[in-house]
């Protein structure tokens, strides 16, 4: 946990609730966090999903790895403590985003299950949803793909701490969404995120149907 510097400062909390906020937007505030190896798909899949989102009428915002490294965490490199330092300020923002009542989609290597598992934590205590997204593949897939030419300077010493060749991923040992990239389209990925956002009624199902068991009805969603 990042050490407290500043002192003599205390939360200031406003007039308006976070409540009041969602309101406005008919949604509530969530982390949507995918995780995965470089190429695995994960900034592919965000793209979709908040395109997906937006057509559902739901306000969301890509915290893109690369986006924010060239912005906020324009100081940090890649050794450990830097990447560390990198996750907790997404999960900080991303937090914030929640508390506006915005669903953001945080797209991040995020290697280490500690600090994974800390920006999750720090939602719980503010009650902000946090939904893990595994976006697995395979090095040997990812490694194929390579889009930016990543793996080939990691494998020529190019690039040193390197997720997947000098540098160890964790996985998720219990991810709410898991993916597998190697063996499914993004149509299917999206599809997998919106039902289980809609099973745990994060956004509303898109259709309701009636029912009738005979006494009573209920409402589906299908």
């Amino acid at each position: 946990m990042a050490e407290q510097k500043a002192t003599n400062v205390t939360w200031h909390k406003g007039l308006v609730s976070r409540d009041d906020r969602c309101k406005i937007l008919c949604q509530s505030g969530v982390t949507i966090w995918f995780t995965g190896l470089s190429a695995s798909g994960k900034s592919t899949v965000a793209v979709a999903l908040e395109e997906a989102l937006f057509e559902r009428g739901k306000l969301s915002y890509r915290l893109d790895s690369d986006n924010v490294r060239l912005g906020i965490n324009k100081d940090l490199g890649f050794s450990k403590e830097d990447r560390k330092e990198n996750i907790r300020r997404v999960g900080e923002i991303a937090k914030l985003f929640g508390d506006a009542g915005t669903i953001s989609l945080s797209s991040f290597i995020s290697p280490y299950k500690s600090d994974r598992d800390e920006v999750r934590r720090s939602h719980e205590t503010e009650n902000i949803k946090f939904v893990e997204v595994f976006v697995d593949c395979p090095l040997s897939v990812a490694e194929k793909r390579d889009p930016k030419g990543l793996y080939k300077k990691a494998r020529a010493g190019e690039i040193k701490n390197f997720t997947g060749i000098d540098d160890p991923y964790e996985t998720p040992v219990d991810p709410e969404v898991h993916l597998r990239t190697d063996e499914s389209t993004v149509e299917e990925e999206v599809t997998a995120i919106m039902e289980y956002l809609e099973i745990n009624k994060i956004i509303e199902a898109r259709h309701l149907i009636r029912a009738d068991d005979g006494n009573d009805s209920a409402a589906v969603g299908v």
